[in-house]
């Protein structure tokens, strides 16, 4: 959460500005930490009956043959693979093991580590191979992300990570919890939303001028985001369900799937409405330092000219950020013969279109809103300043 937004010099924490955001905190920080006791998940529901359990393997050598007939969907041919087990009471033994074919299957050699699943049958337990491990290879890219991060951003870097740390706390131990334990996921997804922001941008940016007034824009901006997804979800009759897993979420697990939807969309939407906020609010600050003799309306109007150009890449990032995730979606349309227009008003395709388009005017309203109000806080503290 929250972009780079360039080296400046740092902001001087005034006493108005200590006041403000205790006036922001305490009150907006009491009502989110009473929402979450309320919605706090008293119990998290857990998937039972599954026979098969994953284990974890290291493979020694594979024995190729003859396939009987030809597979539409090779990967490694047939034969059988010698899997010598590397955790749990199976430590050591080596167990035989087909190889995986079909779409998404791993490509598998000698020497791979891999993941099986253990399922229990009359015959004993048989094992596959269903997956590559990659332990090792995210913990190396999660070092190099966390010494870029400082060495580039050195102190702010820090603050980042534990913003980070943070943000994931609030949803694996607020927010998927509750949904599970059948809290509504909007209401969650606005509460955890709020908790995130009010730590995490203080937490990041200090207790500056700009970081309130970028509390208060994101609020706002958050808030019109959340009723008008909640309004185009329901005027446009979307339920959710899209695909298998959104299916077996709802089916196992009994969660909302619509409310899971509108959740996604206010959840999706905080991480590049900060980024505006902070950038509209830092932007309002450095021009009344550049130009001490302009107003709350010409900081206003000079500050919008940056805020429009940022919006319109912005806005860009998002639909590549939403093609680029539904990249095999976007494929089967592209190769099937049904009219666009049929296409367009498909669930699918119309729920994507819906999350960008609210996301889009959360951010076009996140920009008058907090760059008004740091025009105002800016001319306010000048001319008490020099009073």
């Amino acid at each position: 959460m929250g972009g780079a937004h360039g080296r400046r010099r740092a902001e001087p924490v005034t006493r108005a500005a200590r006041r403000a955001a205790l006036a922001v905190i305490v009150p907006f920080g009491l009502v989110t930490l009473v929402a979450m006791l309320w919605l706090w998940p008293q119990d998290t529901p857990s998937v039972e009956g599954v026979s098969a359990q994953q284990v974890e393997g290291t493979i020694d050598s594979i024995q190729r043959e003859q396939c009987a007939e030809e597979l539409s969907d090779d990967v490694n041919g047939c034969g059988t693979a010698q899997v010598r087990l590397t955790a749990g009471a199976d430590d050591g033994e080596t167990v035989e093991v087909a190889l995986p074919n079909g779409t998404g299957a791993p490509e598998v050699a000698e020497g791979d580590h891999v993941v099986l699943i253990s399922s229990s049958t009359p015959d004993g337990q048989v094992h596959s191979i269903v997956d590559h491990q990659r332990a090792a290879g995210l913990w190396l890219l999660a070092v190099a992300f966390v010494l870029a991060l400082v060495a580039f951003g050195r102190w702010r870097g820090v603050t980042a990570l534990a913003g980070l740390g943070l943000t994931f706390l609030v949803l694996v131990a607020f927010v998927v919890p509750a949904i599970l334990d059948g809290r509504p996921p909007l209401l969650v997804a606005v509460v955890g939303s709020a908790a995130i922001m009010l730590s995490v941008l203080y937490l990041t940016h200090g207790l500056a001028m700009s970081t309130t007034v970028a509390v208060l824009g994101t609020l706002v901006s958050l808030a019109l985001t959340g009723v008008l997804s909640a309004v185009a979800v329901a005027g446009l009759h979307l339920t959710g369900v899209t695909d298998d897993l959104s299916a077996a979420v709802g089916t196992t697990q009994q969660v909302n799937t619509q409310g899971l939807l509108l959740a996604g969309i206010v959840i999706g939407s905080l991480g590049v409405l900060d980024d505006v906020t902070v950038t509209q609010a830092v932007t309002v600050t450095e021009v009344a330092h550049a130009n001490p003799r302009y107003g709350a309306l010409q900081l206003y109007r000079a500050a919008s000219r940056v805020g429009r150009s940022h919006i319109a890449s912005v806005v860009n990032t998002i639909i590549l950020a939403y093609a680029g995730s539904s990249l095999p979606l976007l494929i089967l349309i592209v190769a099937s013969s049904d009219p666009l227009g049929g296409v367009l008003t498909d669930q699918v395709i119309a729920q994507e279109l819906v999350r960008s388009a609210v996301a889009t005017l959360g951010l076009v309203a996140a920009v008058p809103v907090t760059t008004g109000l740091a025009a105002l806080a800016a001319a306010r503290e000048r001319s008490t300043g020099s009073a």
